[in-house]
C-alpha cells in the first residue's frame, strides 16, 4: 500500500496501522546525509562513492553480526574510510575525522519535524533504534529541538546484534515492555523493515525517492512518502476505530 500527503488509507490500512509503539531508525530514516558528499571531495574522494561506502559499511556489519560478532558502528565506519582513503589524502587520519565528524552535524529531512510533532500528539510512544551510536541520534534530535517527542534512544550497542536481527527488534520491545504486535519500525531501508517483520512487528517504510521495493524482501505494511504522511494516515485509521 502506498499513500502520499493527499491520499487516504485503503482496504486494509486499518488493521495495520494501530500501533503503540514507534521504533524509528535513525541514519537516512531520520537524518539526511547527502551533505557527506561534500566532505568526501573535501578529503579528495569522489562525492559519489560516499552512498557506497555507506552500504559497504553497512554490509560488513551485517557480515559480523552474522558471524556472531557485534561490531562498534564507529570503528567500522573508521577503518572502512581509511581503506578508500589510502594513497589519497596526505593524512588519513585527519582526513577520516573531517568525514566521519558530519555524523554530529547532519540535519533532518524536510519532514520529519513536522511529522514526529504529529505523531506525538497521537500520543504515541516514540523511540529510536539505531546500529550507530546513541550519542548520534541524541545530537540530531537535539539540536532540532524534538529530543522531548522520544521517550528512548536505542542503540544494538546494548542488544545482542545489529538490525536486522531479530534479537535487536526484541531488545527494543522488552526494554519498553511492548508486544511485537503492538510495535511498528519506521525506516527507509528495506532490509530493516523485512528484519521488523520477522521478529513479529508491524512495519512502515519511508519512501521518500519513489524507489521500488525489493521484491525479494518482505514487504511494508504500510508505505509512504514521509513521515507527515504516515501522522495523517495513522490519524485518519483511529479516527475510523473510534
Amino acid at each position: 500500500m502506498t499513500f502520499d500527503d493527499t491520499s487516504h488509507p485503503v482496504d486494509g490500512a486499518v488493521e495495520t496501522a494501530q500501533p503503540s509503539l514507534l521504533v524509528f531508525d535513525v541514519n537516512e530514516t531520520l537524518s539526511d546525509m547527502s551533505s557527506i558528499t561534500a566532505l568526501f571531495e573535501d578529503v579528495g574522494l569522489p562525492g559519489h562513492l560516499a552512498a557506497t561506502w555507506f552500504a559497504g559499511l553497512l554490509r560488513d556489519g551485517f557480515a559480523l553480526t552474522v558471524t556472531g560478532a557485534n561490531p562498534s558502528f564507529a570503528g567500522l565506519a573508521s577503518d572502512s574510510l581509511g581503506a578508500l582513503l589510502q594513497g589519497v589524502a596526505p593524512d588519513v587520519d585527519d582526513a577520516t575525522t573531517h568525514v566521519l565528524s558530519g555524523f554530529a552535524m547532519l540535519p533532518l529531512h524536510a519532514d520529519v519535524a513536522d511529522g514526529i510533532r504529529a505523531l506525538q500528539d497521537l500520543d504515541l510512544r516514540l523511540v529510536t533504534l539505531s546500529n550507530g551510536a546513541t550519542a548520534v541520534a541524541q545530537g540530531l534530535l537535539e539540536r532540532n529541538g524534538l529530543l522531548d517527542a522520544f521517550e528512548g534512544l536505542l542503540s544494538v550497542q546494548d542488544a545482542p546484534a545489529w538490525k536486522p536481527a531479530a534479537s535487536a527488534y526484541r531488545y527494543a520491545l522488552e526494554t519498553c515492555q511492548v508486544p511485537a504486535a503492538y510495535g511498528m519500525l519506521v525506516a527507509v531501508h528495506p532490509w530493516d523493515i523485512h528484519g521488523a517483520h520477522q521478529a513479529g512487528l508491524r512495519t512502515a517504510w519511508v519512501n521518500r525517492t519513489g524507489g521500488r521495493y525489493p521484491q525479494t524482501m518482505h514487504p511494508a505494511d504500510l508505505e509512504v512518502t514521509s513521515l507527515t504522511a504516515l501522522a495523517r494516515i495513522l490519524t485518519d485509521a483511529r479516527g475510523q476505530v473510534e
